[in-house]
């Protein structure tokens, strides 16, 4: 199921951080694509469910599949996989929300092959959002992304949160450890170290990137289960679409920990200074079989972002989503507002991190008009009548099964006038 998603969420990574640039960012692009999967159900539903269904065929389902990077039915099934078994040290949640009073009985088939986590009812108001978001990243996103008016008639959210520590924790250096050419080193005063062992260092060649250098910082669970922080670095004057791109292309090797292909032998390499690094030599007593050994360390600075990010562009496949649960939800939906709020704070013991992804359906407001509201006030004396009700079928015997209704049903029980009314007491 990895190698399935690794691929289009590469590429869909790619398409997201070029509509966000160069500032400084983060984001969770497998945020945005579990909620175009999660359209993809309706768009695609499991025949078995739906035997009729057509909804998978027409422009918004090809334009989906495409921004998914994979058939809208193997998509959807990827997100019910990681959904309905979440991993130990990511949470996640998914929901789709509706106006009250909306007639779904059309879409209890499709809506059978959402994952079973995904909530789905009447859409809460703004705090009831807020509210959401606090609860699915454990305070890291403390406000949903969109705001809800009037014009909304549905809406589809995601959360994913993590908060590790290292298995190892950084050591501490000296921010002049940068590098003379680095500014970060005229402006920090102390910056990470990797340990002597635990965390995993190495220069390696890359397609996109050229010679690029990658570290990798684990967290791990007693029961086998980790996250795997991977940081990786490209010279100066490569563009970061292309670093990014081959960050998430060594991103698929370095959980099983195999060696990274194209990787680099310090003794290819010349002594000395270069941009990203600083290779020297030395005596030392070692098991290697040629007597070469190869160390490496890291060092990095800690760093936070908070970011907002607009997901409107075509390329990322919102308009599509929208159209296609427009569709299956048999809801006129005009427009569309898609966004993603995302957080991450790495330091000396751990990373946390947290993206809410939020997209609404939205449909033009009607022209303004009169409204005659009444309220009823029971202020004088009343009657009331207390009236049965039985809407079982009975026999001619009076056995149940027959056409006639029961004797009860329609009969007014008991009968008042209320002339003396009493205070409300209690809470």
């Amino acid at each position: 199921m990895t190698t399935d998603l690794h691929g289009p969420l590469s590429a869909y990574a790619e398409r997201l951080h070029a509509t966000i640039g160069d500032r400084h960012h983060v984001a969770s692009p497998l945020g945005a694509w579990l909620l175009l999967a999660l359209s993809a159900a309706a768009a695609d539903p499991d025949p078995a469910v739906v035997p009729d269904s057509t909804a998978g065929s027409g422009p918004a389902a090809d334009a989906l599949a495409e921004a998914l990077g994979t058939d809208l039915r193997g998509a959807a099934e990827v997100a019910r996989a990681l959904l309905d078994a979440p991993h130990p040290l990511v949470a996640s949640a998914t929901a789709l929300w509706h106006r009250p009073g909306q007639n779904l009985d059309g879409t209890a088939g499709w809506r059978a092959a959402l994952p079973a986590t995904t909530e789905v009812g009447a859409l809460p108001d703004q705090a009831g959002l807020d509210a959401w978001a606090r609860e699915h990243t454990d305070g890291l996103i403390e406000t949903f992304p969109l705001k809800v008016s009037p014009d909304v008639v549905f809406a589809l959210a995601s959360a994913l949160a993590t908060r590790i520590s290292w298995a190892e924790p950084f050591e501490v250096a000296d921010a002049r450890t940068l590098g003379p050419g680095s500014t970060w080193a005229r402006d920090l005063r102390r910056v990470l170290r990797s340990p002597g062992h635990g965390h995993r260092c190495a220069i390696v060649t890359t397609a996109r990137a050229g010679d690029v250098i990658m570290h990798t910082a684990p967290a791990q669970t007693a029961d086998g289960t980790g996250l795997v922080v991977l940081s990786v670095a490209a010279a100066p004057h490569v563009p970061p679409a292309d670093v990014l791109a081959a960050a998430y292309h060594l991103s698929s090797g370095v959980v099983d920990g195999a060696e990274p292909a194209g990787r680099r032998s310090l003794f290819d390499l010349p002594l000395g200074d270069a941009p990203l690094w600083t290779i020297r030599e030395e005596q030392v007593r070692t098991r290697a079989r040629d007597g070469r050994e190869e160390r490496h360390s890291a060092v990095l600075p800690c760093w936070s972002a908070r970011s907002d990010h607009d997901l409107t562009a075509e390329s990322l496949g919102f308009p599509a989503a929208t159209g296609a649960l427009a569709r299956a939800l048999g809801q006129p939906a005009q427009g569309f507002e898609a966004r993603q709020v995302a957080m991450a704070r790495y330091d000396r013991y751990g990373f946390e991190a947290a993206a809410v992804t939020g997209m609404f359906g939205t449909v033009s407001l009607p022209p303004e008009g009169v409204a005659r509201i009444a309220e009823l006030r029971f202020g004088h004396p009343y009657a009331v009548v207390a009236i049965a009700t039985d809407t079982r079928t009975h026999g001619p015997d009076g056995q149940a099964g027959g056409a006639r209704g029961s004797s009860w049903h329609g009969v007014p029980v008991f009968s008042a006038w209320v002339a003396e009314p009493e205070d409300l007491s209690g809470a």
